[in-house]
């Protein structure tokens, strides 16, 4: 299906999103979205999928204009989103989440709706249980369901915000093998990332984005220079280069120290951790996915209590305490899932703040206006103080988090803490959290982006079907070494020299 946009605006109070923007993507190929966070990427994803409606300008599929009251006319028209947080029921099975998406009529019987789910499995090449549980598989398993519920649902343009943030290097293969069979069968991909390499991997042509506005206007085939793209995106500066502050050998304190721990999480089995994680250092865990390190993070914020064990905070026995008492002991905790378990999406920033003052039961509203003027200009976050927090871009939203951390915190634990932010937005994360390094802070972070481990990383922990090994300091990792870490291959022989 050929989809147009012509002269669409979008504004969300004095912020304009999207600037009569004037584009269109053709049928049977894989379409590029670039910009950096807060460029209007996402907001116009959201116009084409019925989620917001524009403020002027109009939708044209086929030649034919439509007005999208939400995401179901939009599926009836034959446009899905699949956003950067999966929308499903994670308490339904994979085929229960389908069944009770589906629009009225498009399955005659469970029996068939799983019949064609198979079948759609099979030709995408996506293994797939239509029995397992929806809070059982990893964000790039719902990914995969989410894909082929839209398909089977009738979607003839799939629009994907964002896909390989926070999925493995197989399931980035996997999902892009499987893009181009739907782009092959004559569908339209829209593909929205800010990683040049995926884009000049995957698509056909690409659109730019910045300030809300098209440059230039149109589209453009790929492939084409990064450096003319970048420039494209963050203006003819381009993105910063990367800045790798090391810090010295230092015999600091530990922030954290685990003996004898002993956790479960599902099939997982953590045994015997006796680890301490020192002050002033950045502390990277790699690992496949569902190797351990989500269980280590809980357990070091408290929201997790050990089987066995003691886990010590700054020198205090904190086992069993809960995430409270961790907080109070200065452990701050930023997961995956942002407005899941992260913030309040209906809350603006001041609202955060204010839930964060410690002065009973008053709120300084001015106070937390003021909080979050400094937060935004600081952190370069495109909102106002009281913008909601669920209508910013997913970088915005990660800023936002990251802006909430106190100074006073002495460890901080981040899933993936990068996650859906562009090059240089990434760049200006990495500064500030290595300036709390180096104020003595211990930083543990996990991310499937080996690079990002690699660069940012003091000392690296592999983390292999759910065995934690010990730290290895940055320099004297590769990455074809981390590789091989990461896939078991000499994992017993790293562990038995620490032994």
């Amino acid at each position: 299906m050929h989809i147009a946009v012509e002269n669409l605006t979008k504004r969300f109070g004095p912020v304009c999103a999207n600037d009569r923007l004037t584009v269109s993507f053709a049928a049977g190929q894989i379409h590029g979205v670039l910009g950096e966070n807060g460029a209007g990427k996402s907001t116009l994803m959201k116009l084409l999928s019925g989620y917001i409606q524009p403020d002027e300008g109009r939708i044209v599929f086929n030649d034919a204009p439509r007005r999208l009251r939400g995401p179901g006319d939009a599926l009836a028209a034959g446009v899905g989103m699949v956003q950067q947080e999966p929308l499903d029921i994670p308490a339904f099975t994979v085929l229960e989440n389908l069944l009770c998406a589906a629009p009225p009529g498009v399955f005659r019987s469970r029996r068939a709706a799983q019949t064609a789910l198979l079948e759609l499995a099979g030709r995408l090449g996506f293994p797939v249980d239509p029995a397992a549980r929806l809070d059982q598989l990893t964000i790039g398993q719902r990914q995969q369901v989410e894909i082929m519920r839209l398909l089977l649902c009738g979607a003839q343009v799939l629009i994907l915000d964002e896909p390989t943030t926070g999925i493995t290097a197989a399931q980035a293969r996997a999902l892009f093998a499987a893009l181009r069979q739907i782009a092959a069968e004559g569908r339209t991909v829209l593909f929205v990332s800010h990683k040049l390499e995926e884009v000049a991997e995957l698509c056909h042509t690409v659109t730019v984005l910045r300030n809300g506005h098209v440059v230039p206007p149109g589209q453009l085939p790929m492939p084409q220079p990064q450096e003319y793209l970048l420039s494209l995106m963050f203006g003819e500066s381009g993105a910063a280069p990367p800045i790798y502050r090391p810090l010295p050998a230092i015999d600091a304190p530990p922030v954290w120290e685990l003996r004898h721990v002993t956790a479960r999480s599902g099939a997982l089995h953590l045994v015997d951790l006796n680890h301490r994680f020192a002050a002033g250092r950045i502390i990277g865990l790699a690992g496949l996915d569902g190797s351990g390190q989500q269980v280590l993070l809980r357990l070091l914020a408290g929201q997790q209590a050990p089987d066995h064990g003691q886990v010590l905070v700054n020198g205090r026995d904190l086992t069993g305490a809960g995430s409270i008492a961790f907080r109070q002991a200065g452990v701050e905790y930023l997961p995956a899932d942002r407005l899941h378990d992260g913030m309040i999406g209906a809350l603006s920033l001041a609202d955060h703040f204010a839930l964060l003052q410690r002065n009973g039961l008053l709120v300084d509203r001015r106070r937390a206006e003021e909080l979050a003027r400094q937060a935004i200009a600081e952190y370069q976050i495109k909102a106002t103080p009281v913008t909601p927090i669920a209508s910013l871009s997913g970088g915005n939203q990660q800023r936002a988090m990251l802006a909430l951390i106190p100074s006073t915190a002495r460890g901080i634990l981040a899933e993936q803490p990068t996650r859906g932010l562009d090059v240089a937005s990434a760049r200006a994360i990495w500064s500030r959290l290595q300036a709390r390094r180096d104020d003595g802070c211990c930083i543990i972070f996990s991310s499937p982006d080996l690079d990002e481990i690699m660069e940012y990383s003091d000392e690296v922990i592999v983390c292999f079907a759910g065995r934690i090994g010990p730290p290895i300091p940055r320099a004297l990792l590769s990455a074809s070494r981390l590789a091989e870490l990461i896939g078991g291959v000499g994992f017993d022989a790293l562990v038995d020299v620490v032994r």
